[in-house]
């Protein structure tokens, strides 16, 4: 049966996004369709706006309603410490558990030669101009424990020690609940080397 071009255009959007395949692009479209006037003009206002009404904060690079953004504005935050991450998911991330209340940066990505992505394309310039500039004592790296997390990681400590500001890096090792024969060999040398007297 062919469907009209209109429901067809819309899930061929759909299905152009990440983790969005063919039928569950088809089963939003018949979703929406259900649905009354008025919900979806909203939905396509908010999607409308999206670009309109998101910034990238000029200090950190996080996506925000203002510029500079809530976090960067924020005096109840420790102002001496930037935790720098990839993207502002992870961002999101560390600062929901409430355990961080430091500044961050947000670098757009990592180092990926094979794609083109070098130092240029992410905001590395960016942070050590913060750095040279703001009262900075402590850098908390981050990022994901890829192959391009690594080398960012080692490229960034490269950068920041001349600058005598400590650098630390998250934990790594077995998460709870996970299983030893199940963890990669990375994984266990990490933990084994990152464990602490008990």
């Amino acid at each position: 049966m062919k469907l009209p071009r209109s429901i067809n255009n819309l899930i061929q959007e759909f299905s152009k996004l990440p983790g969005v395949g063919s039928k569950t692009a088809n089963r939003l479209v018949f979703y929406l369709l259900k649905k009354n006037d008025v919900e979806l003009e909203n939905l396509a206002l908010a999607v409308s706006n999206l670009k309109k009404e998101v910034f990238y904060c000029s200090i950190c690079g996080n996506m925000a309603e203002q510029n500079p953004c809530s976090i960067c504005t924020d005096q109840s935050r420790d102002h001496s410490t930037i935790c720098v991450v990839e993207e502002t998911l992870d961002a999101q991330a560390i600062d929901a558990t409430g355990a961080y209340k430091g500044l961050f940066h947000i670098l757009g990505g990592v180092l990926s030669p094979l794609e083109g992505i070098g130092p240029d394309k992410l905001s590395i310039d960016k942070l050590m101009s913060r750095l040279a500039s703001d009262d900075i004592k402590e850098i908390i790296l981050a990022l994901n424990q890829t192959l391009e997390g690594e080398t960012t990681s080692l490229d960034l400590i490269q950068r920041i020690r001349p600058l005598n500001i400590k650098i630390t890096r998250l934990a790594r090792g077995l998460p709870t609940g996970g299983d030893l024969e199940y963890a990669d060999e990375i994984t266990i040398s990490n933990a084994l080397n990152g464990r602490n007297e008990a």
